[in-house]
């Protein structure tokens, strides 16, 4: 081969993922408008050109994500800046919208070329291409026919220049196999290249760097570093990722088709509830005339209208559930798609970012457990036909429409407890439930959730009991066992009451004296020679036990365990026995 041949092949080996998508047609719809392929990417329907992934673990070409409209601009030191199209040079962190998912993404500071590159969106898109091309041109040529493929140079190769390939040395040793068979096997798996060093498969992976490396790489700038074969790693880094899709992402996913489920229900229920109530009052108002059915057409109009409302509320309930179902449906595919068709080199390439969103979706703050999900059913919703309406047209009407609904930003809680509690003794506090008005609720039934955690030992909870007193106001009582600060959240309905969540201070058992309350050691001892004292002093004489007037004596009377000298107060000698401060300590006798 020639030295021109080999220059091709470098040229091609640095551009063979732009070759492949870029000079192949937009790709065959599938009848019903949309390419449903996964070579293809979302935005500009064609095949990928440079998959990236973003965040979110979805991907799409890079030139596509340059092109989305910044959500936000951060800079350097956190100040929000304009949307500008040039920055001086300035590092700027630009959050985007996902267009599958409408996510928030952060991108990192160079751009859609920081991001992880999609390796198997590549596999799929050269796959696409010998599935719908009947012929391939020679990558090196450019004349003859190509019916073969270099799977380390990444080059279709026509017989005369796969032979020629052989014979190079450098490239003696690539595997070469035949496009014929490649599209019989239905899926491609092509080695994961090196950016920096040209024709050089990621084979190792670096530990403390925690990224693919070459040989190259690992010889020149990781020397210094620990890199371990892929082969031998893949599967401790692929059991994190298994044991997150397994043990935490599907259980999530069953919470929130559950909870979807139940806010479907709900609907519904609340449809044949409100057409109850609406058949109540049509009874109610066919015994009047005139003013009466003017008075039932109103009725009819404020129950439609709180109808609405709260299913306005369960839709927004039910979109939100669906929106976590979508995030968490998304990333637990991806991951087990990575996990069982790509290779060692293209999970380890994907791990970090698919870590992270798997990390991301299931430390949401929001609870999908269908125990917690609050709805509302129109249960609140009561039709009273003994209440004065006031005047229709002149002619007094009874009957209105209730709908006292509680409000959690207006409940409040109080009580002693609601600051300070002592260890191994019970600390109550009441919530009093509110209606948006400020009224406090005359009925019971509430969705009260209550959740104490302490603020030093994570794992350290409090089971709390709550009791319904019927009219609006809940007893909450607990017993926290650990001193400390605790995190306190009362919540109606899911959502935080006011001055929720709160820090509880937890102080220790009150520790009672077990000294003597005496002024010194030689009076309490009745002038006894052999008293002690646990200070230093003594009394001229021979007398051992300390009296008035030496170093370090209060002056007063004071008790012996702890020098304290208030009567009626707490011992400072901790459990270990030592005391705090510098008071005096006598022994008792």
């Amino acid at each position: 081969m020639s030295v021109s041949d080999e220059n091709s092949i470098k040229d091609v080996e640095t551009k063979s993922t732009l070759k492949e998508s870029d000079s192949s047609p937009r790709p065959q719809d599938n009848g019903e408008g949309v390419n449903n392929s996964r070579a293809v990417c979302r935005v500009c329907k064609r095949l990928y050109r440079e998959p990236k992934i973003l965040p979110c673990l979805h991907t799409f070409c890079a030139d596509c994500i340059r092109q989305l409209e910044p959500f936000s601009l951060s800079g350097i030191n956190g100040k929000a800046l304009l949307p500008k199209k040039e920055y001086n040079g300035n590092h700027v962190s630009v959050t985007v919208l996902c267009p599958e998912c409408d996510s928030e993404v952060d991108l990192p500071t160079s751009g859609a070329d920081g991001l992880t590159t999609d390796h198997l969106a590549l596999d799929e898109v050269f796959m696409e291409t010998l599935l719908n091309e009947n012929c391939v041109v020679c990558d090196l040529c450019s004349e003859g026919d190509a019916g073969k493929r270099c799977e380390v140079c990444c080059v279709n190769l026509c017989e005369f220049c796969s032979q020629a390939h052989r014979r190079q040395k450098r490239t003696s040793s690539h595997s070469i196999q035949s496009l014929e068979e490649l599209k019989t096997q239905g899926r491609l798996s092509r080695p994961v290249l090196c950016t920096l060093h040209l024709g050089q498969e990621l084979r190792l992976f670096c530990e403390p760097c925690d990224t693919p490396v070459c040989l190259e790489c690992a010889a020149t700038f990781h020397r210094e570093h620990r890199c371990s074969p892929a082969r031998d790693v893949v599967h401790r880094h692929g059991d994190r990722i298994r044991e997150m899709v397994a043990g935490s992402l599907r259980p999530r996913m069953g919470h929130l088709e559950e909870s979807l489920r139940r806010v479907e229900l709900s609907q519904d229920e609340l449809g044949n509830r409100t057409e109850v109530l609406a058949a109540e009052v049509r009874a109610y108002a066919r015994g009047y005339a005139g003013a009466v059915e003017v008075h039932c057409r109103g009725l009819l109009r404020r129950l439609e209208e709180l109808r609405t409302q709260r299913r306005n509320q369960l839709h927004l309930q039910g979109a939100q559930l669906k929106q976590a179902l979508t995030d968490a449906r998304g990333a637990a595919d991806f991951a087990e798609r990575l996990l069982t068709c790509g290779s060692d080199a293209e999970i380890l390439s994907a791990k970090a970012v698919t870590l992270r969103r798997l990390t991301q979706v299931v430390d949401t703050g929001y609870d999908p457990s269908p125990a917690t999900v609050a709805l509302d059913d129109g249960s609140s919703i009561c039709f009273l036909p003994f209440e004065s309406a006031g005047e229709v047209e002149g002619y007094p009407v009874v009957g209105v429409i209730h709908a006292k609904m509680v409000d959690p930003s207006k409940c409040t809680i109080q009580g002693e407890g609601v600051q300070l509690g002592r260890e191994g003794q019970k600390t109550e506090f009441t919530l009093v439930c509110r209606d948006a008005s400020g009224e406090q609720m005359g009925k019971g039934g509430d969705a009260v959730l209550i959740s104490i955690v302490h603020k030093e030992t994570k794992d350290c909870t409090v089971e709390a009991s709550i009791m319904d007193h019927g009219n609006g106001s809940y007893s909450i009582s607990c017993k926290p066992v650990v001193p400390g600060p605790y995190s306190v959240w009362v919540c109606v309905k899911a959502q935080h009451v006011k001055g929720s969540p709160f820090v509880l201070n937890v102080k220790r058992k009150f520790r009672r004296h077990r000294g003597t309350f005496h002024c010194c050691s030689f009076c309490s001892s009745g002038g006894a020679k052999e008293a002690r004292c646990a200070c230093p002093g003594t009394m001229p004489g021979g007398f051992q036990g300390c009296g008035h007037g030496h170093k370090g004596h209060p002056g007063k009377a004071h008790w012996s365990c702890c020098g304290g000298v208030v009567e009626a107060s707490e011992c400072l000698v901790q459990a270990v026995g030592t005391v705090t401060g510098s008071q005096l300590r006598t022994v008792e006798l």
